[in-house]
C-alpha cells in the first residue's frame, strides 16, 4: 500500500493503523501531531484508524530550530552515521546485541556468507536483524567479478522483496582484499542502469571516488587501510580531498580499529564510517560497540564545530596583562 507521507511517497503493509505507522517511523514515545487527509486525528485513536491506499498523512513534532543534522543516503534519513557489518560475531545474539548497542541505523549483509534461506531450524538472521527496524544493506563481500558481484545484487533484490539498496565490492585479490577498480566501475554502471541505488565500496583515489559519484554512485566508501586490518586512516589526505570534493556521501569503509580512528575519520568530514572487524573481534563486541557510537559522535561534533588552528609555539590560555 502507497500513502504520501510528510511530502513524500511511503510503501507500508495493508491493513495499517496510525499508530502502526508512528511505530514504523521510530517515533514511539514522542509527542506527536497527526493529520490524515487535512484532518486532525485524536492521538487516542491512533490504534484503530486504518490508513487507505493513497492516503496523506503527516506526522509533526515540536523540534529545535535549524535543521536536523541527519545522514541522507538515496533520499532516506538516518540519524546514525555509523554503519555496522553483521559478520565474524561469535554468534546471532552477539551480533544483535553488539548491533543494538551500537545505534547502527544501516546494517550490511554479506549475501553469500549469512544464513539466510538455509536449513530449516536454523536461526535466521533476517529475525534478529529485522527489516521492520533496520536498513539491510547487501554486500557483495567475496565477490572477485563484475559478473558475481551482479548476480550477488540480483538474489539480494529477489531476498528482500524488491530491495534497491546495495553495497557493491569487487575485491582484486584474496591478499590484500583492495577493490578491482576497473571491475567495480563496471559492475557499478550496470547495476545503476538496472534501478540499483549503489554505496560502492573503492580505494583512496579521488579521481576515481569522483568518478564513481558521477556514474550515479549514491554513496562512495573509500578504505581507511585494508579490510580487517585495524590500521586506521592510513592517508588522511586522500580522503580529505575525496570529501573535499564530493557532493554525495562518503563514508569510510575498511580498516578502522578503534574509537579514535573512528572520530579521526569523522573529524576529516566524512559522512559516516562502516566497521565489522573492529567491533566483532575486539574483546567485548558489545563495549566496543558503544565506544563507536560514541567516537562518531564525537567526531562529527568536531567537525561541526572546528578545532582550532594548529600552532608551532604555545600560546597561554590566561592574558598576560596584569602578571605580578
Amino acid at each position: 500500500m502507497d500513502i504520501y507521507l510528510n511530502g513524500e511517497n511511503f510503501s507500508c503493509d495493508k491493513p495499517c493503523t496510525i499508530q502502526q505507522l508512528i511505530e514504523k517511523m521510530g517515533l514511539v514515545g514522542k509527542r506527536l501531531a497527526v493529520e490524515l487527509n487535512e484532518e486532525i486525528k485524536p492521538a487516542d485513536q491512533f490504534g484503530i484508524i486504518c490508513l487507505n491506499d493513497g492516503d496523506t498523512v503527516e506526522v509533526v513534532q515540536a523540534i529545535g530550530g535549524g535543521q536536523p543534522d541527519d545522514l541522507i543516503i538515496a533520499g532516506k534519513r538516518y540519524q546514525s552515521r555509523l554503519l555496522v557489518g553483521t559478520g565474524k560475531y561469535k554468534d546471532l545474539d552477539e551480533a544483535q546485541q553488539a548491533i543494538e548497542m551500537s545505534g547502527a541505523e544501516i546494517v550490511t549483509v554479506a549475501i553469500r556468507r549469512t544464513n539466510i534461506g538455509q536449513n530449516p531450524g536454523e536461526p535466521n538472521l533476517l529475525d534478529v536483524i529485522s527489516p521492520d527496524k533496520y536498513t539491510i544493506l547487501p554486500n557483495t563481500a567475496g565477490c572477485y567479478t563484475a559478473k558475481d558481484a551482479l548476480r550477488t545484487c540480483r538474489l539480494a533484490r529477489e531476498i528482500l522483496g524488491g530491495h534497491k539498496l546495495v553495497k557493491l565490492e569487487v575485491l582484486g585479490d584474496k591478499k590484500t582484499l583492495f577493490p578491482d577498480i576497473t571491475a567495480t566501475l563496471e559492475a557499478a554502471e550496470t547495476l545503476i542502469k538496472e534501478g540499483f541505488e549503489v554505496m560502492v565500496y573503492t580505494n583512496d583515489d579521488p579521481i576515481i571516488a569522483k568518478r564513481l559519484e558521477e556514474m550515479g554512485c549514491v554513496a562512495v566508501m573509500p578504505l581507511a587501510a585494508p579490510i580487517g586490518s585495524g590500521l586506521g586512516i592510513r592517508n588522511p589526505y586522500n580522503i580529505l580531498t575525496i570529501i573535499e570534493n564530493a557532493n554525495v556521501p562518503i563514508i569510510v569503509d575498511a580498516g578502522v580499529g578503534t574509537a579514535s580512528d573512528a572520530a579521526i575519520g569523522m573529524e576529516l568530514g566524512c559522512d559516516g564510517i562502516l566497521m565489522n572487524t573492529a567491533i566483532a573481534h575486539a574483546k567485548n563486541p558489545v563495549l566496543m560497540a558503544s565506544a563507536m557510537k560514541k567516537a562518531v559522535q564525537a567526531g562529527r561534533e568536531a567537525a561541526l564545530a572546528g578545532r582550532m588552528p594548529r600552532r608551532r609555539y604555545a600560546s597561554a590560555s590566561s592574558p598576560l596583562d596584569g602578571l605580578i
